[in-house]
């Protein structure tokens, strides 16, 4: 990892939003080993059913690293929460030198498939709490030697590609990127304020709900915005107004090895970040319940779809898929794909991962759809055959995707295992 040659942050108050888990987590350890005081404003007190770490278990790891921890009970929705976790931080350590605004909602969802609470969501934790905070500790922040606002979230790049698959979502993140812009020119001289991203998906617990088991291969650890961040905080002020991502200002400090930072080093096909925009929180998925019936149909669906599949090479892609699916794929990607193909061979096809046994054929799926996915048939036979990987054709818009993005993943990930076969 990135190396530290002495303290820099020893006796610094770092004020940290979902601290207690993840990135948020990451950046107060690496605080932590150079002796920072780490408030830990997060709103996971009791365990959470799904998700590793409270405030409080978080609190025992900064101490144990080196640091001093205050958990503070803060949902970044209630502004209260924010003001006396402010409060309290000032009376135990005196001060706040660092606000670290990671806190963040998630819903890579349509316009039309986001709820109206995940859109309040979305924009009163990303927008709203960012505001909030760094309003609630710049008075504070001004008093400090070195003072800092680092906030999580993306360049700014008004491509409609950032946009159309996610608007609400890339919408909050952006107006986590305008309060960078907007602040650092109010603040230039008094307060520095960036923007940190990385460049490759991260593996965490969130990660992990959203892509399932065996994603954590294509991420990097949270080690590395750990250090980016370092880097950031401890450049002098005058460092303002920046929107960093994380590789390449590790390549600027002199990191050449980058597979240290990698799950399964050695691996080229880390996800973008960028493009599957993954910060913080994981998208809910929908259980669906399925009856009997709806199997004894797609049991019958699998005998008969090798016969009515007509010729060419997307049937001849179908007929493979059709023939090396497993109980094992069924088992772990749990999803029903149908595919809108134009061009030859084109029309309505299915892949289904869901019913005992599985199956792949022409026309409409027998059982619900989680993911319908709409491309030409000359792209999805190169997906299909590794030639073109799914999020360059999602990032060139050649790839439409509605639904559950969390089973897209899951399907790259079977692709890349199918490819050899076909």
């Amino acid at each position: 990892t990135f190396p530290i040659t002495f303290r820099k942050l020893a006796g610094c108050t770092l004020f940290i939003t979902g601290a207690s888990r993840g990135i948020g987590k990451a950046i107060a350890l690496k605080a932590a080993k150079d002796g920072a005081n780490i408030v830990i404003a997060a709103k996971t007190a009791e365990p959470h059913p799904t998700l590793p770490g409270t405030i409080y278990t978080a609190a025992e790891e900064i101490e144990a690293a080196g640091g001093k921890a205050l958990p503070c009970i803060v949902n970044v929705r209630e502004e209260q929460q924010i003001i006396n976790a402010v409060e309290k931080a000032v009376k135990t350590f005196g001060g706040i030198d660092i606000l670290v605004n990671n806190a963040s909602a998630i819903s890579l969802t349509g316009t039309l498939e986001t709820a109206t609470k995940k859109v309040n969501l979305m924009m009163d934790v990303n927008v709203r709490g960012t505001y909030l905070t760094s309003k609630a500790c710049l008075p504070h922040l001004r008093k400090s030697k070195n003072p800092h606002i680092l906030n999580l979230s993306p360049p700014m790049n008004l491509n409609p590609m950032w946009f159309k698959n996610h608007c609400a979502y890339t919408i909050s993140k952006y107006g986590m990127s305008m309060c960078v812009l907007g602040m650092a020119e109010e603040f230039r001289g008094e307060v520095a304020v960036n923007a940190l991203w990385p460049k490759t998906a991260i593996h965490t617990a969130a990660m992990d709900m959203l892509g399932g088991a065996g994603i954590e291969k294509q991420c990097r650890k949270t080690d590395i915005l750990a250090d980016a961040a370092y880097c950031i905080l401890t450049k002098p002020k005058t460092f303002t107004g920046n929107f960093i991502i994380d590789e390449v200002l590790l390549r600027e400090e002199g990191v050449k090895d980058f597979d240290v930072y990698a799950i399964a080093p050695g691996k080229r096909h880390l996800l973008k970040r960028k493009v599957i925009f993954l910060i913080g929180a994981a998208q809910e998925e929908k259980k669906l319940s399925r009856s009997q019936q709806e199997g004894a149909d797609a049991a019958k669906a699998k005998t008969e779809s090798a016969a009515a599949m007509p010729s060419g090479p997307v049937a001849e892609t179908f007929r493979v898929i059709q023939g090396a699916v497993t109980e094992e794929y069924v088992r772990s990607t749990q999803g029903v794909f149908q595919f809108e193909l134009s061009g030859d061979g084109g029309g309505t096809w299915y892949i289904d991962l869901k019913t005992k046994g599985g199956s792949a054929g022409f026309g409409k799926p027998p059982v619900t759809v989680d993911v319908v996915m709409s491309m030409s048939s000359a792209d999805f036979v190169k997906m299909f055959t590794g030639k073109l990987k799914p999020t360059l054709a999602f990032m060139t818009g050649r790839l439409r995707i509605k639904g559950n993005m969390a089973l897209a993943i899951k399907l790259e990930k079977m692709l890349s295992q199918l490819n050899s076969k076909l």
